[in-house]
């Protein structure tokens, strides 16, 4: 396998792509929350991009194909990635902003620094767990809202609860894919890997949406407003992005591309007061400035003195 190259500005162009995309997600879940159920929100996005992309993943269904073999792996992959982080996502912004969603959601390398030592025997240095707590404090800022009495009264809104549920389960997904344990031939095709996952996914989510009408049944207010929402949520930050995410980290590593995943809080900050009127604050930019610094200092290979 070929080193990671240099930082070319078309590379940086794909990696723009993402961030963007997942803001934009977070912007749109906010835009149609009363228009649709959060959690058949994410089925239908979910059931379109399947269908967008079977054409050209169609093989990997087939009785025969490795998939099978492996179906307990990626029904729990399809749980976190499809069922369960998307679902938990658009819960929170029935009541959170874009922004907060966005900026905990960031943090989720801390979250699978604190999974790995808990349940899967990582040590950790004492420049990580700095990192870590630069990023629970900003993570911690964000929940607050500026105001640390939120914090001390236990005064969070039911969406702060629901972004925490979805970095988790998005941080033991990344922790699962940074173990590969999939048939290489399914893992070195990108479409026929995120089919697989789409596909179980799509059962749990399914089922979800199910429960989420029985329990509490709404109308749905179908416009071309929604269906344009869930053309973009299906087509961008489900399919373009993980394209263009996973061409970018093939050419420049993990790492430098882990900086502009970063960027998301910042585009759902633009997006959200063009398009919300949801301005940022000043403990905004400092939970950025936290979160972000944090992931550096933690991911940083020089020794601590």
């Amino acid at each position: 396998m070929s080193s990671p190259g240099h930082l070319t500005p078309r590379t940086a162009g794909l990696l723009l792509i993402p961030p963007v995309l997942w803001a934009g997600n977070a912007v749109v879940g906010r835009l149609v929350n009363e228009s649709i159920p959060p959690i058949t929100l994410n089925f239908l996005r979910w059931l379109l991009a399947f269908i967008l992309l079977l054409p050209l993943a169609w093989p990997v269904l087939r009785p025969r194909s490795e998939l099978w073999g492996y179906w307990k792996r990626f029904a729990l992959l399809g749980l976190l990635a499809v069922g369960t982080y998307n679902s938990f996502q658009y819960l929170a912004l029935q009541t959170s902003t874009p922004i907060n969603v966005t900026l905990v959601a960031s943090s989720t390398p801390i979250f699978m620094l604190l999974m790995g030592t808990v349940f899967f025997g990582q040590r950790a240095t004492a420049r990580q767990w700095v990192g870590a707590a630069l990023s629970i404090l900003g993570v911690l800022l964000v929940l607050s809202r500026g105001d640390w009495n939120t914090l001390v009264q236990v005064r969070l809104v039911i969406g702060d609860i629901y972004v925490l549920c979805a970095t988790t389960a998005w941080a033991w997904y990344s922790w699962l894919l940074s173990q590969p344990k999939d048939p290489p031939s399914i893992r070195a095709n990108w479409a026929q890997y995120l089919l697989s996952q789409m596909a179980f996914g799509l059962v749990w989510s399914g089922g979800f949406a199910w429960v989420e009408w029985a329990v509490q049944p709404r109308e749905m207010v179908w416009s071309a407003g929604l269906v344009a929402a869930l053309v973009f949520v299906a087509i961008g930050p489900s399919l373009l992005a993980y394209r263009s995410w996973g061409l970018g980290v093939q050419r420049v590593g993990p790492s430098t591309a882990a900086f502009f995943a970063n960027l998301t809080p910042l585009f759902a900050a633009l997006l959200s007061s063009v398009m919300l009127g949801e301005l940022p604050r000043i403990y905004h930019l400092l939970a950025f400035m936290l979160i972000v610094g944090g992931i550096v200092v933690s991911s940083s290979r020089r020794p601590v003195n």
